[in-house]
């Protein structure tokens, strides 16, 4: 029996892709050892900073042992000053950035946050931290089959799909004109044009065209995974779905920019997890009833028609996600409090302007800030967290890796 094609998809989210690193780590060090040695990934696909993710596991898929931990301490290692860069500012150079992008008479959209805080060592440790050619490397030795990263195109609003296989060609894919496969060999260029988050990061330049966050069309990359021939797909998802509703409560003021800010973010990493499991889902239960009702040629005929309206035919994939058990907005706020507090007045100037712009609005507004926070501590807990969620699902996984497991999803209530 031939071994299902399993598919990783990650998420995107700013820093809180801290907690996909949790996951990870977890499959890798604390399964059981007989489990441990079906984990594998046949597909890796990200948006954002699951872009970053999957090419850096694309890029150790050599060495699966060490990938939990090595992504691990990359976040860990992280902080605000490492991040957001403030070396060589004046008080004067601040004072003109902000007067600058205070006027009234100037554009607001024509200012953006790297005007002033600069994002250049994050950028840098994509560059040096992912072993960009190993993944050519490693797909060409069959540790895996295909990668992609998913950004969008400013030009058009186009969802871009910067595919690299160990195959040559592409797959057969969507007819939807807002979609569009490019094979690419993947560089750090692709993955911070996944990752640029509008507004936020200076969006990335690629030949002639200029790119942002790719959540802006297709945050949890599940079709592209589909596309390239996954039969089970683990989904990273960084959204904390209640079990119960429950009703904020009401603004008892105008909602202020950062406030809007992470919730447009929010929405816009969050809808199309569920709205594209949901029709996953559905399809999958179509083709077990067409089945369980019509016989094995409901499938082959369904197929079929399919194949020619789509380029490929419909498959039951099974699925299964991994999502934080907690709001991660609220695992932030105690962080960033935490920030807000830590300002000396014998630091020098950069430090300061760098704990007010960390005790600011902006960043304060939980919201936003576990989008932005890309800081030690606050990593740390994102990762265990990570860990302890992938642990509450430690027989589903055992069972979503054992490749003589059945490939029926299981019921759902």
């Amino acid at each position: 029996m031939a071994k299902p094609r399993i598919g990783l998809v990650c998420s995107g989210g700013g820093a809180r892709g801290a907690y996909e690193a949790g996951v990870i780590r977890y499959l890798r060090e604390e399964l059981p050892p007989d489990s441990r040695r079906h984990v594998r990934f046949d597909v890796l696909c990200g948006t954002s900073v699951g872009a970053m993710t999957a090419s850096f596991l694309a890029s150790t898929m050599h060495t699966p042992e060490v990938q939990g931990r090595a992504l691990a301490s990359l976040w860990t290692n992280l902080s605000l000053e490492k991040v957001y860069k403030l070396e060589g500012e004046s008080f004067w150079s601040v004072s003109r950035k902000i007067w600058k992008a205070t006027r009234s008479s100037e554009r607001p959209e024509g200012w953006r946050l790297y005007d002033l805080f600069h994002p250049e060592p994050l950028e840098r440790m994509v560059h040096t931290a992912i072993d960009w050619p190993r993944i050519a490397a490693n797909l060409a030795k069959g540790h895996l089959d295909a990668v992609s990263v998913t950004a969008t195109r400013i030009r058009d609003g186009k969802t871009i799909i910067f595919v690299q296989r160990r195959a040559s060609g592409l797959p057969t894919w969507t007819r939807d004109p807002y979609q569009q496969p490019v094979e690419v060999v993947l560089g750090p260029e692709h993955a911070l044009a996944s990752g640029a988050i509008p507004l936020l990061f200076r969006s990335a330049r690629i030949g002639d065209e200029y790119y942002c966050d790719g959540f802006v069309r297709q945050n949890t990359p599940l079709s592209p995974a589909l596309r390239l021939g996954a039969d089970r797909v683990l989904i990273l998802s960084l959204r904390h779905k209640p079990h119960s509703a429950v009703d904020p409560p009401a603004l008892t003021a105008m909602p202020t920019t950062p406030q809007v800010i992470g919730k447009v973010l929010n929405a816009l990493m969050i809808d199309r997890t569920d709205h594209d499991l949901d029709r996953l889902r559905r399809i999958n239960q179509l083709l077990i009833t067409g089945r369980q009702s019509f016989g094995e040629e409901f499938a082959a005929r369904m197929a079929e028609t399919v194949r020619h309206m789509r380029g490929q035919p419909y498959r039951i994939v099974r699925d299964l996600v991994v999502r934080p058990s907690r709001d991660l907005a609220e695992v932030a706020r105690p962080f960033l409090e935490a920030r807000a507090g830590a300002e000396d007045p014998e630091d020098p100037l950069p430090a300061r302007l760098l704990q007010r712009f960390a005790s600011s609005n902006l960043f304060t507004q939980a919201e936003l800030g576990s989008y932005l926070l890309f800081d030690a501590p606050y990593a740390r807990a994102l990762v265990a967290l990570g860990m302890e969620d992938a642990h509450a699902r430690r027989d589903q996984l055992i069972e979503f890796f054992d490749p003589s497991s059945s490939d029926l999803p299981p019921s759902r209530p």
